[in-house]
């Protein structure tokens, strides 16, 4: 089993601290979502697991690989991809090319790429009817499936994906939903910011409440879902 460990992490930017002394762990197969309100920390988490920034003290592990001190093509060769918020695609580029960036490092036959890139159009068929369309030119939903199939591409053991559903329709939620299901179900570990409290509960099996830079709680879906602190402060309850 894969477990990316993130201990007594602290980090931020320049003089500013985000995050104060954040523990938790994440386990493959398996969804985690990380919630907290606008400016908990949870962009800069992300940043932090993943090697965008360096964190000032603390450390993140991967199967008891310290990652402390690589650049973030190490922490991509360790296992870990980054689905960041805002998709991030690359304009004038199409849908399948895009989806070969996430496959950028990988030095492996072209016949394995072509199969990986296959699994992606079975899991996103949609992707598939556009990969010569201008990634850019799809609807959001359609980009958010381009954007975590660049990341799948990669063959991360863990992946963080930051803000699934922000602005997307209902309808394109349930099916990146669905797919994430599917890939955590074959193996894959997930950590997802997600702001949609209601879509995080149902996505994942364990929650990590964030709140002004610190882990205030961790625990099974059920378990947080079910906290009246929790239902109060997220879900808008007395």
């Amino acid at each position: 089993m894969t477990t990316l460990t993130v201990d007594t992490m602290t980090a931020g930017y320049g003089d500013v601290t985000v995050l104060t002394g954040v523990s938790f762990s994440v386990g493959a197969p398996g969804i985690t979502a990380v919630i907290g309100s606008n400016g908990a920390g949870k962009t800069t988490l992300l940043r932090a697991i993943s090697g965008l920034i360096r964190p000032a003290s603390g450390s993140v592990t991967l199967n008891g690989q310290n990652l402390a001190g690589l650049a973030p093509d190490g922490f991509v060769a360790a296992g870990i991809a980054h689905v960041p918020e805002g998709r991030r695609l690359f304009a004038g580029m199409t849908v399948e090319d895009n989806l070969m960036m996430g496959a950028f490092s990988r030095r492996v036959p072209a016949a394995e790429l072509q199969r990986d890139l296959d699994a992606i159009y079975a899991i996103f068929p949609r992707l598939g009817e556009r990969r010569k369309q201008d990634a850019v030119s799809m609807s959001g939903g359609e980009q958010q499936m381009c954007a975590i199939g660049r990341g799948l591409m990669a063959k991360p053991k863990v992946m963080l994906i930051d803000e699934l559903s922000l602005g997307l329709a209902p309808v394109a939620v349930d099916v990146l939903v669905a797919a994430l299901r599917t890939v955590a179900a074959d193996g894959l570990g997930l950590l997802v910011v997600e702001q949609d409290v209601a879509v995080a509960f149902d996505l994942a099996s364990s929650i990590v409440v964030l709140d002004r830079g610190r882990v205030t709680r961790t625990g099974s879906s059920a378990e947080i879902a079910a906290d009246p602190a929790v239902r109060a402060a997220y879900l808008g309850e007395a």
